[in-house]
C-alpha cells in the first residue's frame, strides 16, 4: 500500500512538472483561440460565403441537394443520398484551411519582421566599418 501511494504521489509530481511546462501552456492557450477562430471562420463560411456561393448557382442551398434511392414504406425509411452536405463540407474545409494558412503567412511575416529589426538594431558595426569611421573622424579633425 505504502508503495502505491509513492508511486501515485510521484506520478502527481510528474503530471504537475509536466503541466505547467512553458509548452504545454502555450499549446493549450493556442487549442482555445484555435477553437474560438475556427467558430469565427465556419460562421463567415456558412453565414456570408455560402449564401452568396447559393445566390450565384440560382438560389440553391448546398444542403438541400439529395437524392432518394429508395422511397419510404411502412417498415422502412427512405434512403438518400444528401450530397449536397458532403459538397458543403468540403467547401467550408477548403474555405477553413485557407482561413487559417493566410491567418499563419501573416503571423510568420510579422514574426520574421520583429526578429529581423531586432537583429538589426543589435547586431554591432563590424570591426573595419569602426576603423573606417575613426580614420574618416580623424581626418575631419586635421582640417
Amino acid at each position: 500500500m505504502k508503495n502505491l501511494v509513492e508511486t501515485g504521489t510521484s506520478f502527481l509530481k510528474e503530471f504537475q512538472k509536466f503541466a505547467v511546462k512553458g509548452n504545454v501552456m502555450d499549446m493549450a492557450i493556442g487549442v482555445v483561440i484555435g477553437t474560438a477562430f475556427g467558430k469565427i471562420v465556419s460562421s463567415l463560411v456558412a453565414d456570408v460565403i455560402m449564401p452568396l456561393i447559393g445566390l450565384l448557382v440560382g438560389n440553391i442551398d448546398l444542403k438541400d441537394l439529395a437524392v432518394t434511392l429508395q422511397d419510404k414504406t411502412d417498415t422502412q425509411p427512405a434512403v438518400v443520398l444528401t450530397y449536397g452536405v458532403f459538397l458543403q463540407n468540403i467547401i467550408d474545409f477548403v474555405l477553413i484551411a485557407f482561413a487559417i494558412f493566410v491567418t499563419i503567412k501573416i503571423i510568420i511575416k510579422l514574426k520574421n519582421k520583429v526578429i529581423h529589426e531586432e537583429a538589426a538594431a543589435a547586431a554591432p558595426d563590424p570591426e573595419n566599418t569602426v576603423l573606417l569611421r575613426e580614420i574618416r573622424d580623424l581626418l575631419k579633425e586635421k582640417k
